[in-house]
């Protein structure tokens, strides 16, 4: 079990790492129209590392109760707590948005929320559930225009904080919205389902992400080749905003790909120093993200003499080199801190107040 965890955490990690690309290449760089081979790069992490951080978040709560059996009075204590902690992240999430239009927390707290009632029930029925968030955006799309209430020069959301505006953004049309991104945590819970110590049991899920990955490409190279009508064209090219199938299919795929490694990584080294410090990283994954939007925005903007206002780069953007290279230095950063933390306290500084609050 503790090889196990020690190879989950490490996704977590790498999930992170990807966030502080994403986020600081946002708030500072040239996200939306890279000019050179290393803003490309960049773009790599743009969804990718989103779709690890969610799926590891459900694969964390399956593993909560993933035991064989509960008595009726331990099933509601657990749903309790979880739900809890959903209205804790969902707060923090609203909170951290005034700064950061961007946040995945309130989000996150919907997923929790909705995983709470879904706790204790077969692991195929989240595959199924899945499958439902995804058709159920694609549905909505032929009710609502994806972009109503944006602003797509500085990717302002009109309406936030309308009753109407809120529910559009948080089910169907915000950056992470629970549909179809809820699928994301579904299929992590049914992952942290499976018996990973089962001969093979990596293999056929690193199959599973390579075979995807490779249809939802070879697609695309055919897009490449103008094989498809432009309405296909789009729809198969999308990245990230609108979230179409194929993007969430391959998104999906990539995590496939990415958390089988980290859980060989973990079992083959599970006492390297530096294994052992991206495991705490991964630990303080919460903590982790607030800082890097708050002192780590801050930061950034005092060194390129940028203004920071939570919205689409408005000024000269930042070299992408810049950007990586700054993002490296703050992910060092933060595993120094996480690995200084974790051996002190048992939880980060957030995860500590969220378990405070929770139980």
């Amino acid at each position: 079990m503790e090889k196990r965890i020690i190879g989950f955490d490490l996704a977590r990690a790498y999930a992170i790492f990807g966030m502080f690309i994403v986020n600081f290449n946002f708030s500072f760089g040239s996200l939306m129209a890279p000019t050179d081979s290393v803003g490309h790069f960049l773009n790599i992490f743009t969804g990718n590392s989103t779709a690890i951080f969610i799926i590891c978040a459900g694969m964390g709560v399956s593993l909560m109760t993933n035991r064989a059996s509960y008595s009726r009075e331990e099933q509601a204590a657990l749903k309790a707590k979880i739900l809890r902690r959903s209205w804790f992240l969902f707060a923090l999430g609203l909170l951290l948005y005034n700064w950061w239009s961007g946040d995945i927390l309130h989000f996150y707290g919907g997923y929790l929320h909705v995983a709470a009632f879904l706790l204790f029930v077969p692991k195929r029925f989240y595959l199924w559930g899945g499958l439902v968030a995804i058709a159920v955006f694609h549905l909505l799309l032929l009710l609502i225009p994806i972009n109503t209430s944006w602003d797509f020069i500085t990717f302002k959301y009109l309406d936030f904080w309308t009753p109407l505006g809120f529910l559009r953004n948080t089910l169907y049309n915000g950056w992470n919205s629970l549909f179809p991104w809820l699928s994301y945590f579904l299929v992590g819970m049914w992952l942290g389902r499976l018996d990973w110590q089962q001969k093979f049991a990596k293999q056929k899920v690193f199959l599973v992400g390579l075979l995807v990955f490779i249809l939802i490409q070879g697609l695309r190279l055919l897009v490449r080749q103008h094989v498809f009508t432009p309405f296909w064209s789009n729809y198969i090219m999308a990245e990230y905003f609108p979230p179409y199938l194929p993007f969430v299919l391959v998104t999906m795929a990539f995590a496939l790909l990415v958390i089988p490694v980290c859980l060989y990584i973990g079992e083959r080294y599970p006492t390297n120093r530096l294994v052992l410090a991206l495991q705490r990283t991964g630990q303080l994954t919460l903590s982790n993200y607030v800082i890097h939007l708050t002192l780590g925005v801050l930061l950034l903007a005092k060194l390129t003499g940028k203004h920071y206002t939570g919205l689409l780069e408005d000024e000269k953007p930042t070299p992408p080199a810049y950007i990586l290279a700054y993002s490296v230095a703050f992910y060092i950063i933060s595993i120094i801190f996480s690995d200084l933390w974790r051996r002190r306290f048992k939880n980060g500084p957030l995860e500590m107040l969220m378990r405070k609050i929770s139980g």
